[in-house]
Parts: C-alpha cells; structure tokens; sequence
C-alpha cells in the first residue's frame, strides 16, 4: 500500500523539476539573441540593461504574491497561470516587432518564473520520495541551472543555422512549454491552505539571521551571474572576431554547467562551507574576468566563467538548502519566494547600475567599479560565513 503514494509522489516530483527546467529554460533563449535586437530596433546598451530589468520588476511583485497565495490556495492554480504567462510571452517574442514588445515579452517571463519558481521549490520539497531537503534544494538548483543553461544553446544554435533568427528560438521554447500545459492541469492541489492576504515579504522571526547571511550570499553570486549573463555573448563575439551566436550561448552555458557540476560535487557537504568556497572561487572568478577584458583573452574568459559557475553554484547550493531546512511548512512557499526576491534583485540590479554607470563613463570603468567591489564583499562574506555547520 506504501508504494502507490511514493510512486505519486515520484512523478510529481519529476514533472515539478521538469517545470522549473523548462520556465527557466524558456526565459533564458533571448540571452544570445539581444545582439540581433539591438541591430534590428535600434536601441542602446542601456536600453538593453533596461530590457533586462524589467523582468526582475514584473518577477518580484509576482513572487511577493504568488508564493504565499501557493501556499493558500494550493499550487496548481498558481502554476497554470504561471504556465500561460510563460507561453504568452513566447507568442509576444514571435511577433515583435519593436522594443516595446521585447519589454511586453520579458514582463510576461518574469510574472511566469516569479509565479512558479517559489510553488516549484516548495513542491519539489514536498513531493521528494524521502522526504529529504538537501535532496530537494540539489534538484530545485540543478533543475533551475539546467534550463538556464539550456536557453542560450538551444536559441543561440537555432538562431546561427536555422531560418527565422528571431522566431524559431521561441517555437523550440513553445515545444518545452506543450508538455507543461497538461502536467500542471493534472497537478495535486496541494499547499497549506493558509489564509492569503497580499504582503510585503516576512520572514519567521527565528529565522532572520540565517535567512539574511544566506539571501545576502546569494545576491552577490546572482550579481556576479548578472554581469556575465549582460556582458558574456558581446565580449564572446569581440574577443573571437565573429558573431556567431552559438559561440555566444556556449559561453553562457559553459559558466552554468560548471556551477550544476559544482553542486553536484558540493552536494551533502557543510552550507557555510559550500557559501565560503563558493564566495572564494567567485572573487578569483571575477578577478579573471577583469584581467581577460584588458588583455582581450578569450581563454582567461573562459578559465574566468569556469571559475564563475563554480562559485555561483556552490554558494546557490549552499544557500537554498538552509533556506529549506529552516523555513516552517505553514510558509515554505512565502519564505522561498522571498529568497528568491533577493536572489533575482542581485540579478538585475547591479546590471543595470553598469549601464547606467557606462552611459557616463566607459563600459570597462564600469565593469571594474563593479568588480572590484564585488571581490571585496565576496572575501568579507567568507569570512562571515564559518565553516561550522554539521555534515546531515
């Protein structure tokens, strides 16, 4: 009699990890194809930054809401709507033709990745055969990795050697998204059915110290991933000589598979450890890029976004499983999102201060305002963050 609900709860499982591996996959395919945007609308790199941000400003009011209205009113509501934000944006992608709709169209990917992202790591913490959390944030953070690696090699490949550059990137993303459709319509309800009521984000007070060394971890790895993410496929195509845009998205997804790779050989070892290797590995990482943009190298590129994706995903790892550990399940749901607010403001913010900051200066000056900053709080977190914590 055991067997059928741990058979159930295997498949929802798998079908929770495939969702958040397509959504993020999904808002991830227009990274290497924001050169063409740029060429065919005309617009400037700080608009391209502004592009970029609106995203995380449709994403955060969406995780503010959704993650705690998951856990009221149970997760498949919310993942069906999330599933239909997602194929709209698609279908806005298809059809653009100006930048007002490449905003309309990163609007509807954020209020997507915002509305599922905190009831998919919630789900996958329910649904995890053993019950196991460290289990579950491995899955949450390969799943998320995987897709965003995914998108730029699948856009990026279509968008060099298929027809329709700026079309069928987002027919393959329509493709991951059919099967969505019909797995979150057959989703358990599930959930707490806690009272609802819009709020800012709160946190259980016995949390506050762990959730702020653990969200401040992780808004500097996701701001180190931000500026590559920005920069990488146009310093790809300046150091190379070409704009070949699958070269552009493999050096996207070559920084996170390094960081699923790490999680994997992180997976089980101490948090603090995994946040202090992870902030250490990503200053040196940082540093790389710095040197390879003076010296025009694309091999220290690479070497750097290796070292990137190490660090970012050690310190994911690192966090999002103490994150799952200590959040009570009457707000699993709201406390994750909340993370996630964090986590998805240190991928945009300190982009967008780089556009802004090279609008006045130089993109370069920016950069190195940027790093060097960012190395100083990465060594300082590191020694914040003790290698303490007991092996579970």
């Amino acid at each position: 009699m055991r067997s059928g609900p741990r058979r159930g709860h295997q498949r929802f499982y798998a079908v929770s990890a495939f969702a958040l591996f397509s959504l993020l996959a999904c808002s991830n395919l227009p990274t290497p194809l924001y050169r063409l945007y740029a060429q065919a609308f005309h617009f400037s790199p700080l608009t391209l930054t502004l592009v970029f941000a609106v995203y995380v400003c449709a994403m955060v009011p969406s995780l503010l809401v959704f993650g705690p209205l998951s856990d009221a009113i149970g997760r498949r509501p919310v993942l069906v709507g999330a599933t239909a934000a997602a194929v709209a944006a698609m279908l806005v992608f298809m059809l653009a033709t100006s930048t007002p709709w490449l905003l309309l169209a990163r609007g509807l990917q954020g209020v997507a990745v915002g509305a599922a992202s905190g009831a998919l790591t919630a789900a996958l913490s329910e649904f995890e055969p053993q019950q196991n959390r460290d289990r579950a944030a491995l899955a949450t953070t390969v799943a998320s990795l995987g897709g965003l690696a995914a998108g730029p090699l699948i856009a990026g490949g279509l968008a060099q050697y298929g027809p329709a550059r700026l079309v069928l990137p987002y027919v393959a993303g329509l493709t991951l998204l059919a099967p969505m459709v019909v797995f979150m319509l057959r989703f358990p309800d599930s959930g707490t059915r806690q009272p609802w009521q819009p709020r800012w984000p709160t946190i259980p007070r016995a949390m506050l110290r762990p959730f702020a060394l653990n969200s401040v971890a992780s808004f500097v790895a996701f701001s180190v991933l931000g500026l590559f993410l920005a920069l990488a496929p146009s310093m790809t195509a300046e150091l190379t000589h070409t704009g070949n845009l699958l070269l552009a998205g493999g050096a996207v997804t070559l920084l996170l598979l390094s960081s699923m790779t790490a999680q994997w050989a992180g997976f089980g070892r101490p948090t603090a450890l995994l946040q202090r290797n992870g902030l250490v590995t990503l200053a040196l990482g940082l540093a790389l890029v710095l040197v390879a943009a003076d010296r025009t190298s694309l091999p220290l590129l690479l070497l750097a976004s290796l070292c990137i994706g190490a660090g970012h995903g050690l310190t994911f790892l690192g966090s999002i499983s103490e994150i799952n550990l200590q959040a009570p399940a009457a707000q699993h749901a709201e406390v994750v999102s909340t993370y996630y607010v964090v986590v998805y403001l240190g991928l945009s913010l300190p982009v967008v201060f780089i556009g802004f900051l090279a609008a006045r200066t130089s993109l370069l000056h920016a950069v190195q305002v940027f790093g060097y900053a960012v190395i100083l709080v990465c060594c300082c977190m590191a020694l914040v963050l003790h290698p303490s914590a007991r092996r579970r």
